[in-house]
């Protein structure tokens, strides 16, 4: 069953995340985010340079509009639910909520050394949560689910952890933002999967069928 699927992946995101949710509970929020950028060396720079914009939300339109295509309305309305749901939750949080909250860039005066790596544009503000990590987990979980896979829920899972601590390691958020992106992007899954999967809307007969096929027979 799916489930499986995407129990596994929030397991394994879980246990990645339990050493940061203790970081950040046991550190200073600047101290935290120095001792991080201690890592920052030339190969890892690249990569993670690259592979942050799996989480500025092209990634799961692209998604989104193949599935429109080669998937059926369930898989299509899955993905996309997904990643609207929590972008909208993430965007309200931001804008007005946390909206006081600003990004390690605004706080190189008390972070001296803090090293940048070359060629990002660093943002000053709505820091608190990151949009990048929603994206990353409510679009790799989604995956999950569609190929159902425990193999690839685990990768998955991994996959969007790398996104997420992208935006730590390139100083565009706090650990705390991307733990807090995270767990938007897992429960805006969760929620879509609900309904998308269990309740009694989602036994409807056309929702299986594809997208493309259906409107043809129209």
């Amino acid at each position: 069953m799916r489930s499986r699927a995407l129990a596994v992946f929030i397991g394994v995101s879980g246990l990645i995340a339990c050493p940061a949710i203790w970081a950040v509970m046991a550190h200073d929020k600047l101290d935290l985010h120095l001792s991080v950028n201690k890592v920052v060396v030339g190969v890892a720079d690249r990569f993670f340079r690259w592979i942050t914009h799996a989480g500025d939300g092209m990634v799961p339109t692209l998604i989104s509009c193949s599935l429109l295509v080669l998937g059926s309305w369930r898989s299509f309305l899955f993905m996309a639910m997904s990643n609207s749901l929590g972008g909208l939750i993430a965007q309200l949080l931001k804008r007005q909520v946390f909206g006081e909250c600003d990004r390690p860039v605004e706080f190189l005066a008390e972070m001296p050394g803090l090293n940048v790596v070359q060629g990002v544009e660093l943002h000053h503000h709505l820091s608190f949560p990151s949009g990048h990590a929603t994206a990353a987990f409510s679009m790799c979980m989604a995956m999950a689910v569609l190929l159902n896979r425990v193999g690839w829920a685990a990768l998955l899972a991994v996959l969007a952890s790398f996104i997420a601590f992208s935006r730590v390691y390139l100083s565009q958020h706090f650990t705390e933002d991307i733990l807090a992106g995270a767990a938007i992007g897992v429960f805006s899954c969760t929620v879509s999967y609900v309904l998308l999967y269990r309740s009694k809307w989602a036994q409807r007969p056309w929702i299986d069928r594809r997208p493309i096929a259906w409107h043809g027979r129209g």
